[in-house]
């Protein structure tokens, strides 16, 4: 198993910038494929972004591409969610979560339902 605890949210003004860090415990960070998605009020939980265990792919939201970028550093057991430009439709709970790849592919998982792993959540609150 693997424990996620997301950091790095905060209030922020629009055009601003702020990182995102998921701190995983347990297993080898490597041998997960992982995630980002965030929640705003009253909408669906939806795809951000996403690295494959190997590192080597990635894969950004169509609304967030261009200004946000997800990166890992494995011997921190650590994943990024670097956030530029910010604007207000980008207010939401952001969610990192992981998924099992003991082939240490580069696959990458877009879909909620693929994820075995959640973390409680970090608030991002974009001002106009």
């Amino acid at each position: 198993q693997v424990q996620l605890v997301e950091s790095g949210g905060g209030l922020v003004q629009a055009g601003g910038s702020l990182r995102l860090s998921c701190a995983a415990s347990g297993r080898t960070f490597r041998s997960y494929a992982m995630g980002w998605f965030r929640q705003a009020p009253g909408k669906e939980r939806e795809f951000v972004a996403a690295i494959s265990a190997s590192g080597s792919s990635t894969a950004h939201a169509d609304s967030v591409k261009g200004r946000f970028t997800i990166s890992s550093d494995n011997a921190k057991n650590t994943m990024y969610l670097e956030m530029n430009s910010l604007k207000p439709e980008d207010t939401a709970v952001y969610y990192c979560a992981a998924k099992s790849d003991l082939v240490y592919s580069g696959r990458l998982y877009l879909t909620i339902g693929s994820y075995d792993y959640w973390g409680q959540g970090t608030q991002v609150t974009v001002s106009s």
